[in-house]
């Protein structure tokens, strides 16, 4: 099969052209810097992606406080990962770097505030 990405790794946004087989990448074409080819391996072979939400703060002067996770999780496993994340709400003050869940879900990534909030 034939696919073509846009790579998202550097400044240079490079349209690269990827030739693969299932999870066996056959050829890659286009990137400009070594970056681009192992980008576009990773996408076709383990996608992995980082979120950014939100949970609810008790008693604090915001009723929400943002999170986000310490790294990329497998594409697959999002959804499931926004389920532990919504079920979660702390209480004020929060500070930046607190961490929500540890390894949440087994996947390697803790869920951190990114947002400081006071007690009301």
């Amino acid at each position: 099969m034939k696919r073509t990405f846009t790579c998202i790794v550097c400044p240079n946004g490079c349209e690269i052209d990827a030739e693969y087989e299932g999870a066996n990448v056959l050829s890659v074409t286009g990137n400009l810097c070594p970056k681009g080819k192992a980008y576009v391996t990773q996408e076709l072979v383990d996608p992995r992606r980082t979120i950014a939400s939100s949970i609810r703060v008790e008693g604090g002067t915001l009723p929400l406080t943002s999170v986000r996770l310490t790294s990329a999780i497998p594409k697959d496993r999002i959804f499931d990962v926004m389920k532990e994340i919504n079920a979660q709400s702390v209480a004020a003050p929060t500070h930046i770097g607190d961490v929500v869940i540890r390894d949440v879900l087994g996947l390697g990534s803790d869920v951190i505030i990114t947002k400081n909030v006071d007690r009301a």
